[in-house]
């Protein structure tokens, strides 16, 4: 079961947002219409639409950012997933990150910095409604958990803009800005 007041703080931070592009003034549009309606938001085992948490890592130097070869869309993406019963989205996204880095990650401002919302199509004909967070690591090489990513590496951000999917621009743009970077 989800929190509902961890919902009404996520809704009221997506009113007032002020959305880095197109793309995600719709996400937001989309999430704010859709998300109240759903009884159990975070759990994909109840309908096709569902919230989700991912992590923008940046180093602690704040020169690079990590992205992880998706096992099965084989793509470049920023690591993340669905939330587990129990967590918050920001709990979710750190525990994403760091079974898909294996690096010893930590939020931004120790409770979890939302920093970009994207709704997109996920596996199974599945809408997810994907709540990005600012997650800090060292630059250390990465170990992902066995069966999580074939691959991970840290990228500039011009490399990091260049080869991932055109879903993450928007939040690589805004983490840039909020860290002032």
């Amino acid at each position: 079961m989800h929190n509902n007041a961890d919902i009404a703080h996520i809704l009221s931070v997506l009113s007032t947002r002020v959305p880095v592009d197109e793309r995600e003034r719709e996400s937001i549009a989309t999430f704010l219409a859709v998300v109240p309606t759903l009884t159990e938001p975070y759990d994909e085992a109840l309908g096709l639409v569902h919230v989700t948490a991912s992590a923008i890592v940046v180093s602690d130097a704040g020169d690079k950012v990590a992205l992880h070869l998706h096992k099965r869309l084989g793509m470049w993406l920023q690591p993340g997933g669905h939330i587990d019963a129990g967590e918050t989205p920001a709990q979710g996204a750190l525990r994403e990150a760091e079974e898909e880095t294996g690096l010893p990650v930590r939020h931004e401002d120790g409770d979890g910095l939302f920093v970009h919302v994207d709704v997109h199509a996920g596996p199974k004909g599945h809408t997810h409604h994907d709540l990005r967070y600012v997650i800090r690591a060292p630059e250390v090489p990465m170990n992902p958990a066995e069966g999580e990513s074939p691959d991970a590496r840290w990228f500039t951000w011009d490399e990091a803009l260049e080869i991932a999917d055109i879903g993450l621009h928007g939040g690589l743009v805004a983490t840039k800005a909020l860290l002032g970077l």
